[in-house]
């Protein structure tokens, strides 16, 4: 311990060109005081780069006296929460990058029907523990509190939680108190807490998949403590959710905004491609290269491209048309959202097996992309939504579900059998869905 604050001593003066006592004072009682009252956080410390290179407990976690998430302990002024914006005095390319970064917008996403449903249908104390754990929620203060942190929204290390300071997002949401450690965000287990679940198995899809396979057969060989970590270099066995997300390869720095490799938006009730897509799509093809051939991965994302476009035009596009004419109309008996059947089915349409689907199609999880994807979608719309949507009785509604129908990929339902074998044999079948790939 002793070394450890001689070594903040010495950081400190080569800086600032002088030593702080009164910082080193404080940043030794945090370590004498937690070592005993909190040994699992001073040893997850003690073996961390930020102690190697003299990084105190003070230096992150001080305040400024009248800040409004500030309190007086043990003679210091102490802020319980370390936002983006205290990393940022050390890290500031990685916090720009995060605020940037679609995983900041996380909390803001609660404002949508996904945290009605849990309000209305759940409750609060499911929205506390369900959706803001993973999402964020907005960090209250409690003037009486002991850390001026209200008990109902912390603890919280949601990705997006907003924060007194002003600031999005939790650096602790990938990076886990208070070891911080390089290989555990590396790792997929890092990103399985929330990307999970019937809406969003990339976890069970990464599992699935030869990915995932090859990770946990070659964990040893994938130097995942080290701190150069080029995929191709110094690691070539497998990919991780960070080696083709964030991670650096010959070509890119490491970016900690996770949509700078996404070229379709796979969770929106249709599809559209990601602005920029064409660039952020070569930063993850320059991934892909490492360990395939080109014409692998262009194979890939043809296949990708068409399978997206599959979704959209036969069962995304049609749903979204024939639920919004249904609300147009006033047909829904029950003024509240999700308090009628049809809504729970579009809803799981594209929000559950839609999503499945995609997201099983784009990281190479076959069982995903068509068991618990399209498999799926396909009862869901020809046995529940549809059949749902005739129960009104409308003209109109049923005169476009009538038209919708008609397009050739939905005609097989009202053929005979035999009809359909022999088209699916002689390639007239998969002919009809040659649209739908298109070479870029």
């Amino acid at each position: 311990m002793k070394r450890v604050i001689i070594a903040c001593a010495i950081v400190t003066l080569l800086v600032t060109g002088m030593a702080v006592a009164a910082d080193e004072t404080v940043a030794g009682k945090c370590m004498t005081c937690h070592k005993e009252k909190s040994p699992g956080l001073y040893n997850q410390w003690y073996a961390s780069a930020h102690a190697r290179h003299g990084v105190t407990c003070y230096d992150c976690h001080q305040a400024a006296k009248g800040e409004i998430d500030a309190y007086d302990h043990e003679g210091a002024s102490i802020a319980t929460l370390v936002t983006p914006r205290d990393c940022g005095r050390c890290h500031e390319k990685e916090t720009r990058e995060v605020e940037s970064s679609h995983h900041a917008t996380a909390a803001l996403i609660l404002e949508s029907k996904d945290a009605y449903l849990a309000h209305a249908g759940g409750g609060y104390p499911a929205v506390v523990m369900g959706c803001e754990s993973c999402h964020g929620g907005k960090v209250e203060i409690d003037p009486n509190s002991p850390n001026k942190l209200s008990l109902t929204s912390w603890p919280n290390s949601g990705i997006g939680r907003l924060n007194p300071d002003g600031s999005k997002g939790a650096c602790s949401a990938c990076h886990t108190r208070h070891a911080f450690a390089k290989a555990q965000a590396r790792r997929p287990e890092a990103c399985s807490k929330c990307h999970l679940g019937p809406d969003h198995p990339q976890k069970e899809i990464y599992e699935e998949s030869k990915h995932g396979n090859a990770f946990y057969t070659h964990v040893d060989q994938m130097n995942l403590a080290a701190d150069r970590w080029i995929v191709g270099t110094d690691y070539f066995e497998a990919p991780t959710c960070a080696t083709c997300h964030l991670s650096a390869t010959a070509n890119q720095p490491v970016t900690h905004d996770v949509g700078n490799r996404l070229s379709w938006n796979l969770r929106a009730p249709v599809s559209k491609r990601m602005a920029d897509w064409a660039q952020k799509r070569k930063h993850m093809q320059d991934v892909c290269v490492n360990c395939h051939g080109q014409r692998f991965v262009d194979g890939h994302y043809y296949q990708l491209d068409a399978f997206v476009n599959l979704y959209n035009e036969k069962f995304a596009k049609p749903a979204t048309q024939i639920i919004g004419l249904i609300k147009e109309k006033g047909l829904l008996e029950q003024p509240a959202a999700f308090a009628n059947d049809i809504e729970w089915e579009y809803w799981e349409l594209w929000h559950h097996e839609g999503r499945r689907a995609r997201h099983g199609a784009a990281m190479m999880g076959p069982d995903y992309t068509w068991w618990h994807g399209i498999y799926d979608m396909t009862h869901n719309f020809y046995f529940k939504f549809l059949p749902a949507a005739r129960a009104f009785g409308d003209p109109g509604v049923d005169a476009l579900i009538d038209e919708v129908m008609q397009d050739p990929m939905h005609t097989w339902f009202n053929r005979p059998t035999a009809d359909i074998k022999a088209d699916i044999r002689s390639g007239k079948l998969p002919e009809v869905y040659q649209h739908l790939f298109t070479q870029k």
